[in-house]
């Protein structure tokens, strides 16, 4: 009986011992780019980390319980090529999960969730972003920690089942193991209070990375993944119907007159640029986009401008629908929920816009994008990698942007164009791992914007030479912004966010800068409002040049929110549930936090 009970224990421990060389592994790769960690950190960063450990380990120590339980009756051998085969799947699973999050961190800016599953549909664009090198890195690294955890199962564990005897009292030992058994509900739970084991439990610090290193990835893999879908029972701050009213008040939009004009005609030709993970602080560098820089003074720059939130397929939707970003799911996971959405597109269709358009390099079936782009938006000539030739699919993730921009003015000056039309172009060679043939920095995500705004400078100087230019509004626009550009910032930091929006073209009426704060879901009443057309339907979006609406941006991060504007910034994390950042207006705290409710609210009943 004491053998069994030492074998759960250690048991137990093995697996916190395993978690606890993944964060050792974690800090050591990543500290530096966090500015250090000391001795006494890492302490901290295992000792807060222990619950979500501990929880993870009673999960996984379960099964072992239950057979310890059997070897009672049944024989070693037997016993042991059960736990063979249940080791060796969970082992190995450990193991991808802990690798793979430590090759997408420094992408992501947080431990992958379940929403790595919608992305595995395309394997191939998934792992686009890592180069040859992390790959072998990473298939070291799978090895020397297989071999590791495998030799640590084989002393810690397998000897100790063979050496099992059957006790001298059966029942007593029986009950004493069920018992122990029911006793991981405890670490499993995370106690006995109300509140139970969840990723906050591991925050402690100011530090982001100190408490992303804290976070169990196995855990955070889990707990996303079997979080509720009841979307609109989640994020409750307020109740409903007073969240309802804060909201509505926000988003009050006065019918006026005074509302300025930027373009010279109400149908225009637009061509809406998306830009991958151009941030401002690049995008709007002379030296780095000397194209873009001179599109800011030669059309209309709105430079308080912000992404929504983090990825391209949560990017697609608050440009195109006005629909600020879930962080904990992308609603491009529910077709049947984004077939309901309104857009730009469709909206547009319906004034006659009947010629539609999106070019794409990449793999347009990639998170679900093709059934957005079709059922949503109503475009049904959809570009993508396909339609290019192989010699110019050079790069992982499709065609560069060169042979994407050519392909968009070859189509408008040697194709018949119905007027007025609307072309969705998204760009990819500033999307990792960057391979663009321009060499000007170190950076090599600075080459890749270079590389683009060339790609960009050479089409709009080819357009304006065409009869298109006089009638045509182009919209350059950011997906999001680079997450690991600027270095050494919170993934919560507003700098994170912080996109460039430009209109250019002959339709606009002339050069200015708009400085009220907005961020994409803005875009749609913006626009639309400046064709004089309806924008009711997208309830989250502010024309940003009503001089009655509120002028303000939100954003949001992993499992977090911030809302910021002249008077002040909120960030609210969620994890932690509590304000990570204030300055200036307190006001701006219910604000954000019914918004955030709003936007669940609203998820839930689509």
């Amino acid at each position: 009986m004491k053998n069994r009970i030492l074998l759960l224990v250690a048991i137990f421990v093995y697996f916190i011992f395993i978690f606890c060389l993944e964060k050792l592994a974690f800090m050591l790769m990543y500290s530096a780019t966090a500015g250090g960690i000391t001795s006494s950190e890492i302490f901290q960063v295992l000792y807060h980390g222990l619950p979500l450990d501990m929880s993870m380990s009673g999960y996984l120590t379960a099964i072992p319980a239950l057979m310890l339980i059997f070897s009672i009756w049944i024989k070693p051998k037997f016993i042991a090529w059960v736990l063979n085969v249940y080791f060796g799947i969970i082992l190995s699973l450990v193991v991808i999960i802990a690798v793979v999050d430590l090759i997408i961190y420094p992408y992501w800016g947080f431990h992958f969730d379940s929403t790595v599953f919608l992305y595995l549909q395309k394997p191939k664009e998934t792992f686009a972003s890592a180069s040859a090198l992390e790959i072998i890195i990473g298939f070291l690294a799978a090895i020397v920690f297989s071999l590791i955890v495998y030799i640590g199962y084989v002393a810690i564990i397998r000897k100790q089942v063979l050496k099992l005897t059957v006790p001298k009292s059966i029942w007593k030992a029986c009950l004493i193991m069920i018992v122990l058994t029911a006793a991981l509900f405890l670490p499993i739970r995370g106690g006995v209070t109300v509140s139970t084991m969840n990723v906050g439990k591991a925050y402690f610090s100011d530090s982001m990375f100190l408490n992303h290193a804290a976070i169990n990835p196995q855990f955070n893999l889990m707990y996303s993944f079997f979080k509720s879908d009841n979307f609109g029972s989640q994020y409750q701050f307020y109740e409903n119907p007073e969240a309802v009213a804060i909201f509505d008040a926000l988003m009050t939009q006065p019918p006026t007159d005074s509302i300025p004009q930027l373009l010279n005609t109400d149908r225009p030709n637009i061509i809406l640029f998306i830009l991958e993970s151009f941030s401002a602080e690049a995008a709007l560098d002379s030296v780095i986009a000397p194209n873009m820089s001179r599109f800011a003074k030669e059309g209309i720059l709105f430079d308080n401008f912000y992404a929504n939130s983090f990825r391209t397929d949560r990017g697609l939707v608050s440009v195109l629908s006005g629909y600020p970003a879930h962080p904990t799911v992308a609603i491009m996971k529910y077709p049947q929920k984004t077939e309901n959405l309104p857009t730009i597109p469709k909206t547009l269709k319906q004034e006659g816009y009947n010629n539609l358009s999106f070019y794409y390099g990449g793999d347009a079936d990639f998170a679900n994008m093709r059934s957005y782009f079709i059922g949503a938006c109503g475009i049904k000539e959809v570009v993508s990698d396909k339609d290019f030739p192989l010699n110019e699919r050079m790069t992982k993730w499709g065609a560069p942007d060169k042979f994407l921009i050519d392909r968009v003015y070859k189509d408008l000056t040697t194709k018949k164009q119905e007027t007025p039309f609307m072309k969705t172009v998204l760009t990819l060679s500033s999307h990792e791992p960057f391979d663009v043939p321009v060499y000007k920095f170190e950076e090599p995500f600075l080459n890749a914007v270079s590389y683009t705004d060339e790609c960009l400078g050479d089409f709009v100087k080819r357009l304006k030479t065409t009869d298109l230019w006089n009638n045509t509004l182009l919209i350059f626009i950011a997906d999001h912004a680079m997450q690991s550009y600027p270095e050494g910032l919170s993934n919560s930091d507003p700098k994170r966010f912080h996109i460039p929006m430009l209109w250019l073209g002959g339709a606009v009426k002339k050069p200015e800068v708009v400085s009220d704060f907005g961020s994409q879901n803005d875009l749609a009443a913006t626009l639309l409002s400046q064709l004089k057309l309806k924008y009711t339907d997208f309830k989250f979006s502010t024309d940003m040049m009503n001089p009655d609406s509120n002028k303000f941006a939100f954003y949001s991060y992993v499992n977090g929110f911030c809302m910021t504007d002249s008077t002040g910034t909120l960030t609210y994390d969620n994890d932690r549930q509590e304000i990570i950042r204030q300055s200036g207006n307190p006001g701006l705290e219910k604000k954000a936090k019914a918004f955030f409710q709003n936007m669940y609210m609203d998820l839930g009943e689509r």
